[in-house]
């Protein structure tokens, strides 16, 4: 059965210039003089950028005034400004590379740009690197033809790079595996079928600026993996440039700015209606944000919380259990009974004809829509009742599937978990959430990750789009031989099985770490 992939042009616009920016080692940030230039509208073939002169190009030039003269008064009561990406602070939602969010990075001298997932269900940041035969994704050949190249980092070309040694307080004796060399190595599996991430770690630096209206260079020393051999979902086209673990041990780069003094022990993240977010660092969010506490396991900390409630329409229930908040996995996974309560009361409310199961799509509970017709009637509200009180609505819990006979079908996206608890970022939409590490708390509020003072990005009438497609419309090209650090892929196979390989739920929570000495 064959799924039409899902197309907005305002996500393929920021898709293309992210693309663009890796590929030429430059970035279009998303500037008023780059992203309203007619260079750049004539590049992209687009023509529904503000012009200047019109509405809309006061509009922007209005709201940006405004968070200038914020970030002004900000600074003059002493607060220290946020960290971001040199890129820039915005982040991306990419259904064809996994249904996660991406950002920007640039890395070691001359530095590199790298589009790594963003991931708090984990705490290494790896990128491809040295790659062994078959271990990396080196460019991604769309169905068109088109052929994106992704960079690979080697140390040996980044003179401001180090191998760690297998002494490091970072490398753990304990979990060291036996071997002759003295560089530390690694191996991280993920939740994901057959999925991890095999390599050395290095030093190196990491650009960062100020996420303020100055944009002040910060080069962040930073430890993260030099990966060398990935597989499952990461061969698949998930985080095929990379992953940018998030998560509460010493190895993260929160922890590591922490520890550093380069920023507060907090981040947060913004995930948008449209698809963009924002990322910055030492943000410890603001007074009127919704709260609750995390439940810390020395053994292994995560961004765990408790839930004591839940509220489907009318329907309620006093479930309480904890879950992890991770947006590694796409969609959320809950164990009875909180699963079977909101998919039967979520059913119970819906007026739409429900779709028999389809082994293709992984969600249970689907209903159809009319040829031609996207548009369904009001869904129940859903609420997740956290532990002190505050509510949390979850403003997005469905999924929009085109059929081949051109209807569609959404689902409430929600997959059931035989253990762990998954909060995924699907039920993130909506909110700019805080992971302050400081205070031990996860907070929220309601953002269209535009409007926000922590935002540097200008709003350029955003697209919203729920549509999904059960196809990667994107081949992965992994590497030939070893050790290869060229831009040139290797020729995809026509008989790909990639192509058709259907990641619906990448599920990059970290569940192995291993140091080890190779």
């Amino acid at each position: 059965m064959a799924w039409p992939p899902p197309f907005t042009s305002f996500c393929s616009y920021l898709l293309f210039v992210f693309f663009f920016g890796l590929g030429s080692r430059i970035c279009y940030g998303f500037d008023i003089h780059h992203r309203f230039s007619d260079p750049v509208k004539g590049f992209l073939g687009l023509d529904d950028l503000p012009e200047k002169g019109s509405l809309d190009y006061y509009v922007v030039m209005a709201h940006r005034d405004r968070l200038i003269r914020a970030r002004h008064l900000a600074a003059s009561y002493g607060q220290s400004s946020p960290l971001t990406f040199a890129n820039g602070n915005d982040t991306l939602f990419i259904g064809t590379l996994g249904f996660l969010h991406y950002a920007n990075v640039s890395v070691g001298t001359p530095s590199l740009s790298f589009l790594v997932a963003l991931d708090t269900g984990s705490n290494l940041f790896w990128l491809p690197c040295d790659c062994k035969k078959d271990g990396c994704v080196t460019g991604l050949q769309t169905s068109s033809g088109i052929e994106i190249k992704l960079n690979i980092y080697s140390p040996n070309n980044s003179s401001t790079s180090e191998k760690l040694s297998s002494g490091s307080t970072l490398c753990r004796p304990s979990d060291q595996w036996s071997s002759a060399s003295s560089n530390c190595g690694y191996k991280i599996v993920y939740l994901s079928n057959n999925t991890s991430s095999t390599g050395i770690l290095v030093e190196d630096v990491l650009r960062l600026v100020t996420d303020d209206d100055q944009s002040k260079a910060v080069d962040a020393r930073i430890t993260f993996g030099c990966g060398q051999n990935q597989t499952g979902t990461f061969l698949m086209g998930a985080a095929p440039n990379g992953l940018f673990g998030l998560g509460m041990q010493d190895i993260s780069i929160p922890s590591i700015l922490a520890k550093n003094r380069l920023a507060s022990n907090s981040f947060a993240l913004c995930f948008g209606l449209d698809g963009v977010g924002r990322i910055n660092f030492g943000f410890n969010g603001s007074s009127d944000q919704s709260e609750t506490p995390f439940n810390v396991r020395q053994s292994h900390p995560s961004y765990n919380i408790s839930i004591t409630r839940i509220t489907v329409g009318s329907n309620s229930s006093e479930l309480e259990f904890s879950a992890i908040f991770d947006s590694g996995t796409a969609f959320t996974h809950l164990s009875d009974p909180a699963y079977t309560f909101i998919s039967e009361s979520f059913n119970s409310k819906v007026e739409e004809k429900r779709h028999s199961p389809d082994s293709v799509i992984p969600f249970e509970y689907c209903y159809e829509l009319r040829a031609n017709h996207s548009n369904f009637k009001k869904i129940p509200s859903m609420n997740l009742t956290m532990k002190g009180g505050d509510d949390y609505f979850v403003k997005h819990p469905t999924a929009l599937i085109p059929t081949p006979e051109g209807g569609y079908l959404y689902c409430l996206a929600l997959l059931k978990s035989e253990d762990i608890n998954i909060i995924g970022q699907n039920f993130m939409i909506g909110y700019h959430v805080v992971f302050d590490r400081e205070k031990m708390i996860l907070g929220w509020k309601d953002s269209n990750c535009y409007n926000d003072e922590s935002s540097n990005t200008l709003p350029i009438s955003p697209a919203p789009s729920s549509v999904v497609s059960p196809v990667l419309p994107v081949i992965p090209v992994t590497t030939e031989g070893n050790g290869n650090n060229s831009h040139t892929p290797a020729a995809a196979p026509s008989s790909s099985p990639v192509k058709h390989a259907p990641i619906w739920s990448c599920d990059l929570l970290c569940v192995v770490v291993v140091m080890d000495q190779s």
